[in-house]
């Protein structure tokens, strides 16, 4: 019997066992994946229910606010009010509102910048000491913001820049953690594609202008969620490095809201929520890179 005719008839006198193994471990496969989905799910309710309670104690009454009575009444007002809401359009919320985005966007141009050049050089450009400075680079993320605020303090205070627009924005454009992240990105990256430019006569900044950079849009994006979602919650520097109420961030704004309205908690939602907005409409609409971006760069969540 040549091997091929056995092979089939081996295939064909295979006991009924082995098909019941296999569905069997498709059974398995398809419980673990329901068991995973539920718990995502919940998970993400979880996640959810703050925000939830925000939004609906906004649209409270300060009475109904302070009274928890029933779970119904704690996630839905008996009687809807945007009262809160027209209290916190008549406070600053509007100069805070732009402030924090002035200091965002300069946070995302700054930090982009100097991360994929930094992370380009790092992977791509050797250069005596390159190891070294990397090290010393990555090693300030081990130093705890605590520390560092007193010697940023005497040195914006020196430079004449404390209470300025400078004080929240020229100290952090530059971070080790977008660096690092962009460097394992470009490591990954293949090489063939600026050896084939190299030949074309293209140099070092043209190849990283219209070549790299272009391919390296996840990788950035992601940089751009970190850098907007650490500027849009700063609180503490900015209230050391702040003194001029026309200057405050939302953070900041809402702290000293909160010493105005602090028994008044649907006015301190509806401000809550109205921070809050923007941070997620701006990961709603990037987390499509973000997520590549993270993935690509050997990123694990």
């Amino acid at each position: 019997m040549e091997p091929q005719t056995a092979a089939v008839v081996t295939k064909e006198l295979a006991p009924p066992q082995a098909a019941a193994a296999v569905s069997e471990s498709r059974t398995i496969d398809l419980i673990l994946k329901i068991v995973a989905y539920v718990a995502l799910v919940f998970t993400a309710l979880v996640m959810f229910i703050p925000f939830i309670f925000s939004v609906t104690t906004s649209v409270k009454t300060p009475a109904e606010a302070n009274q928890l009575l029933s779970l119904k009444g704690l996630f839905w007002p008996n009687e809807i009010s945007f009262a809160a809401y027209r209290t916190a359009f008549d406070s600053d919320i509007d100069r805070w509102f732009i402030n924090s985005t002035f200091v965002a966007a300069i946070w995302v141009i700054g930090r982009a910048f100097t991360a994929t050049t930094a992370g380009y050089a790092f992977a791509r450009i050797k250069f005596p000491g390159r190891q070294i400075l990397f090290i010393m680079v990555l090693s300030t993320i081990i130093v705890p913001g605590i520390v560092k605020i007193v010697p940023e303090f005497i040195l914006l205070k020196n430079l004449h820049m404390i209470d300025s627009y400078w004080a929240l924005t020229l100290p952090f454009i530059v971070d080790a953690f977008p660096i690092f992240l962009m460097k394992q990105f470009f490591e990954s990256f293949p090489g063939e594609l600026e050896e084939a430019a190299r030949v074309d006569g293209a140099n070092r900044y043209r190849m990283f202008a219209q070549i790299v950079l272009p391919n390296a849009m996840p990788a950035m994006t992601a940089v751009a969620i970190f850098s907007f979602q650490g500027s849009w919650n700063w609180f503490l520097e900015p209230l050391i490095f702040i003194n001029n109420p026309h200057l405050r961030t939302l953070p900041l704004g809402l702290a000293y809201f909160h010493t105005q309205f602090y028994t008044d908690w649907p006015t301190l939602m509806a401000i809550a929520v109205i921070s809050t907005v923007p941070i997620a409409i701006f990961y709603l609409i990037f987390q499509r890179w973000f997520v590549e971006g993270q993935s690509r760069s050997g990123i694990k969540g």
